[in-house]
């Protein structure tokens, strides 16, 4: 580690003391920049690191919202506007009761080099709120209804309306945050604003979102997974792949998996997860899609033939054959023992749907033992690549088809492997995509930070 990078770390974790998950995020990038801060002393000169770690903007407010027992509610809402370089403020909102200022920072922060990796000009950004959607505040194991959903998002945007705009900060969903949270959002803010534009994406088809931008995550994370295996001559055909979550990115991972050729083992949810030995077919999964998606339940209630349900454990130590693990649920899910489990049972391939689901212990196993393993910042970025092309279907106004949005998806996953190969070729780590990836991502913006002077 250089001394400048030691400095920017050590200063850092002083200044963020409580908060873990930043700290993991930015030690995890800061650790693979020697080689290109040694080639590029103008980076040091011009404090970039020092910069980069350091938000724009924290917004930070109330959000007052009335219960359907009549009973005013009062939840915390942010946004971090952590980097705009190379293009508006981009990234999504979540809703949860896990979200705090270290947690939005953390993600902000790897959004920054997730978006320069699309090649796509859009900042990093990242928000949401401590509100959870799944637990109603006055009947203990029911959620909230949609109209108590509706009354927050509404208290939510009424506020953020005044800091977010098409060429300044465009939010997307993410967890918790799905098509409901995102129209009733963007109809508060055409009220607010009195005017038509797309500030937020991920929305309805009916008013002006994408097509396959649901899919998109799960999607791009295979594309990045069949990228990989293309290097080494092999396909996803016949592989016997674990996935974690059940949520938009797991179900479309899944989906394009079983399309693909390859057996989808398990899924998981807070309430445990779910191994079929002969393969998830379409029919279940759109079984458990139906479950997510309209019933809003859990796992727990697949009672199908040939389902294997355990309670309150992760996808990774259930089943003994694995060629892939898709970890797609939430970040820090896959730690040091998982990794160990999933090497010793053959796993080549883990492909990270999620953001940081990977432990650094995790992280050091696989990149140790060499196997193919793309961090969430390359291979989950299919989400917000194409987040950037509803943005620029709104701008001309125009609705492009399925298939002209996949393969721009495609295309655009390619391009973000191919880059982080060469990145990490270039200086001395080829096939590390972690390195790769983490420089590419920071040259872009680097690069900007220091065309634009200082601010």
């Amino acid at each position: 580690m250089s001394k400048y990078v030691e400095s920017v770390l050590k200063d850092v974790k002083a200044k963020n003391a409580n908060e873990p998950e930043f700290i993991q995020a930015v030690d995890e990038v800061l650790m693979t920049l020697d080689p290109v801060l040694e080639a590029n002393p103008q980076y040091e000169a011009n404090a970039i690191l020092e910069r980069m770690v350091e938000p724009e903007r924290v917004i930070m407010f109330r959000v007052p919202w009335v219960d359907d027992k009549g009973i005013v509610r009062v939840n915390r809402g942010y946004r971090i506007q952590m980097n705009s370089a190379i293009g508006p403020y981009k990234g999504g909102l979540r809703f949860d009761p896990t979200v705090n200022l270290g947690v939005l920072k953390f993600l902000a922060f790897e959004q920054v080099f997730k978006n320069s990796l699309t090649t796509l000009p859009m900042g990093g950004g990242k928000g949401g709120s401590d509100f959870n959607p799944k637990q109603s505040p006055h009947t203990p194991g029911q959620r909230c209804s949609d109209a108590e959903v509706m009354r927050f998002c509404q208290s939510f945007m009424t506020e953020l309306f005044r800091h977010i705009g098409p060429d300044t900060d465009v939010p997307a969903g993410d967890m918790n945050v799905g098509g409901r949270e995102i129209g009733y959002m963007f109809g508060q803010y055409k009220r607010l604003a009195n005017e038509w534009t797309g500030v937020l994406t991920g929305k309805g088809l009916s008013f002006g979102g994408s097509l396959i931008r649901p899919e998109a995550t799960g999607y791009g994370d295979v594309y990045f997974a069949q990228n990989m295996l293309a290097k080494r001559g092999e396909t996803l055909e016949g592989k016997k792949c674990v996935i974690s979550g059940s949520g938009n990115v797991a179900s479309f991972a899944a989906q394009k998996l079983i399309r693909l050729g390859a057996k989808v083992l398990t899924l998981s949810d807070r309430s445990g997860s779910i191994l079929v030995k002969d393969g998830i077919n379409e029919d279940l999964l759109n079984e458990v899609m139906n479950l997510k998606n309209v019933k809003r339940g859990e796992l727990s209630e697949i009672k199908s033939a040939g389902v294997q349900f355990f309670p309150k454990v992760n996808s990774w130590q259930i089943t003994d054959a694995i060629d892939c693990a898709f970890p797609c649920a939430r970040q820090n899910e896959l730690n040091g023992e998982d990794a160990a489990y999933l090497l010793k049972h053959g796993c080549k391939l883990v492909g990270e749907g999620a953001n940081m689901p990977s432990t650094p212990d995790a992280i050091e196993q696989f990149v140790g033992a060499k196997i193919m393993y793309s961090p969430g910042k390359a291979s989950n970025a299919g989400g917000v690549a194409t987040s950037g092309l509803e943005m620029s279907q709104n701008s001309e106004r125009l609705s492009w088809s399925a298939e002209e949005v996949d393969t721009k998806l495609k295309g655009i996953m390619k391009a973000i492997h191919d880059n982080a190969w060469e990145a990490a070729a270039k200086y001395g780590h080829e096939g590390n995509y972690v390195v790769g990836a983490n420089i590419a991502g920071f040259t872009k913006v680097a690069d900007a930070m220091v065309a634009q002077g200082v601010c």
